[in-house]
């Protein structure tokens, strides 16, 4: 077996795939369109490419996910470890938020932004768990 070989996966495991899949699509479009100003916010100062292009960047980055996780269900081990890669490198930023005190999304107070950072954890064992990828992945 491979990473693009992933044996058949239970129907709510599947579910999980696309739904994720699906809220990845959406959060990659948001970012390039209607929500744009609100992720531009969330970009540390400290982080060393301006603003837009990681907003950007980000966007696309998500939606080739959401739609992988989509599409590609014979190769969603790799699929969900690129996801929960991702949303590992993305965390700084969440940190960087409740740090920096900055208001996005409606997380305007301290505790909002800090109840937020639990969440990504939730993120990264969602796509571990709806692709398999911790338990299909190869075996050396």
């Amino acid at each position: 077996m491979s990473l693009l070989d992933a044996p058949p996966t239970s129907r709510p495991r599947t579910a999980a795939r696309m739904l994720l899949g699906g809220i990845l699509v959406f959060a990659g479009v948001s970012h390039l369109t209607f929500a744009r100003e609100e992720f531009v916010a969330q970009v540390p100062d400290w982080f060393p490419v301006s603003d837009d292009p990681v907003v950007i960047g980000s966007g696309v980055v998500e939606i080739t996910l959401g739609a992988a996780l989509l599409a590609f269900g014979r190769g969603r081990i790799g699929v969900g470890l690129l996801a929960a890669a991702f949303f590992i490198a993305i965390f700084p930023g969440n940190i960087a938020q409740y740090v920096e005190h900055t208001d996005a999304f409606g997380l305007d107070t301290d505790r909002k932004r800090f109840v937020r950072l639990f969440f990504q954890p939730v993120l990264v064992a969602w796509a571990l768990w709806a692709t398999g990828a911790w338990r299909d992945r190869p075996q050396r």
